[in-house]
């Protein structure tokens, strides 16, 4: 994605210095150093990069920050992705304007009215804190759950699945011998991981979702036991 933008970027504006600064770019001895220096000298007009580039950087002359495709983070499966987003818009943003020129931020999202979107234009911490909160106790989401896994691989699929309704089976005998435990789970099942194969290995999971009580705790503990046996 960022060598498509820098591509673009180099026709638009053909007589402007572009670098790219992501994985690819950044793996030789001090290829970070040189980037960033050659970008806070000025030789390097503009700079386009992952999200390496929206972090604890300050360069005083940058006046224009874009953040391109903002929605890939947005929906991803995950209770904290509009969190992430809202993070790393508000982040790259305050990229922009850091001395005494006025800064803006050009945000490509196709979701304009999305709430995280919204605030993070508006750098509302406030109001996305109230906003996520009440979504989160409603879905019963962290910080009100703890949620914990334990997570199997093999190259033989039939393995990965068999393991985890095994641990899902002793996970149970462990909730029933304490039914306190039982009281405070509020989900608990093997299932094939979200991301189900990695490097040629199949991925299954024990999933648990408590209230977020000293109960939790144990109960984790417990798992901690049954994944090093």
């Amino acid at each position: 994605g960022t060598q498509k933008v820098e591509e673009e970027v180099r026709k638009l504006f053909p007589d402007v210095a572009v670098a790219r600064m992501d994985v690819d770019t950044t793996t030789a001895k001090d290829a970070h150093e040189k980037i960033l220096g050659d970008f806070r000298s000025g030789k390097t007009r503009v700079l386009v990069g992952t999200q390496m580039i929206a972090k604890g950087l300050d360069f005083p002359n940058v006046t224009l920050v874009g953040v391109v495709a903002a929605d890939l983070s947005l929906h991803v499966p995950d209770y904290r992705s509009v969190e992430r987003t809202f993070q790393l818009i508000t982040q790259v943003a305050g990229r922009a304007g850091r001395a005494d020129a006025p800064g803006k931020v050009i945000v490509q999202t196709y979701d304009p009215d999305h709430y995280g979107i919204q605030l993070a234009a508006k750098q509302d911490y406030r109001a996305f804190y109230f906003k996520e909160e009440t979504i989160r106790r409603r879905g019963l989401y962290p910080p009100f759950t703890v949620l914990a896994r334990l997570l199997v691989s093999s190259k033989q699929p039939e393995i990965a699945q068999k393991t985890a309704e095994q641990l899902e089976t002793q996970l149970n005998r462990l909730l029933d011998d304490h039914p306190a435990w039982r009281a405070d789970t509020i989900q608990m099942r093997a299932l094939e991981a979200p991301l189900n194969r990695l490097r040629g290995e199949a991925r299954w999971q024990v999933f648990i979702k408590m209230y977020a009580r000293p109960t939790a705790d144990e109960a984790i503990a417990e798992m901690e036991q049954l994944e090093r046996q």
